[in-house]
């Protein structure tokens, strides 16, 4: 498998496409890319300094499982997590932002982010509140509109790619909070995205995917159907579009 995301952004953020990465940064870049040179695939949570960013605790490791599980990918078992503020976060080729509360972003996260965005890399937001009128979603369309002006945030169409890039989906998954009246009392049947170069570089789910992938992998077995399989088609459209 062709993992051209990654690829990309290794390549612009590290072959001097415009951006001058701090000297320390670029010794910590090599030490952590001759740790990380097994695998194709780490999550990476972005920590941000408003709001409740450490969320769905359990969320990564299950996902991860679940790559092992469904793919051929070589999986850091582990989550990595970094300040948004931080540079580092240019190198990930998939970032993971959630919470429930306030979003604003300090200077520079708002330029991390912006230039992550605009130079090929892929972050999944989730609104943990599962509410369009709620803090988090307003808050963050917000800075999103900032950032990236008005419109930015495009209701993904049905036939994307994202819903057969691995598992076919003929419908957006529905959560269980959806269905129990939580939030906003509504089942959302889309997703928005900021799409850059014709690809996405921001998924937005007002849907709560992160608490409903958040329990111990080893109790999947008690599913129906495992629910993590749209994470699955997740990270590997973010790594081969």
């Amino acid at each position: 498998m062709s993992l051209t995301r990654k690829q990309f952004l290794q390549s612009l953020l590290l072959a001097g496409c415009g951006i001058a990465l701090p000297g320390g940064l670029r010794a910590k870049e090599r030490e952590r890319g001759r740790e990380r040179e097994h695998f194709d695939f780490y999550f990476t949570r972005l920590m941000y300094e408003s709001g409740d960013w450490d969320v769905d605790q359990r969320m990564p490791s299950n996902l991860l499982n679940s790559l092992v599980e469904y793919t051929n990918l070589k999986v850091d078992p582990e989550e990595h997590i970094v300040p948004l503020a931080d540079a580092e976060m240019l190198l990930a080729p998939f970032c993971y932002l959630a919470g429930h509360k306030l979003v604003e972003f300090t200077e520079a996260e708002a330029r991390n982010f912006r230039d992550y965005i605009n130079r090929g890399g892929f972050v999944f937001v989730d609104d943990c509140n599962h509410d369009i009128d709620g803090l988090f979603a307003k808050s963050f369309e917000a800075q999103m509109v900032k950032l990236f002006g008005e419109q930015c945030l495009q209701k993904l169409p049905d036939n994307h790619d994202l819903y057969r890039c691995f598992f076919q989906f003929d419908d957006l998954p529905v959560t269980s909070f959806e269905l129990n009246g939580w939030g906003d009392d509504l089942v959302h049947d889309y997703l928005k995205a900021i799409v850059v170069d014709g690809r996405i570089a921001l998924l937005y789910s007002n849907k709560d995917f992160g608490c409903e992938w958040d329990y111990d992998y080893r109790n999947k077995r008690w599913l129906a159907t495992d629910n993590t399989k749209f994470a699955v088609n997740i990270v590997i459209y973010a790594l081969t579009s």
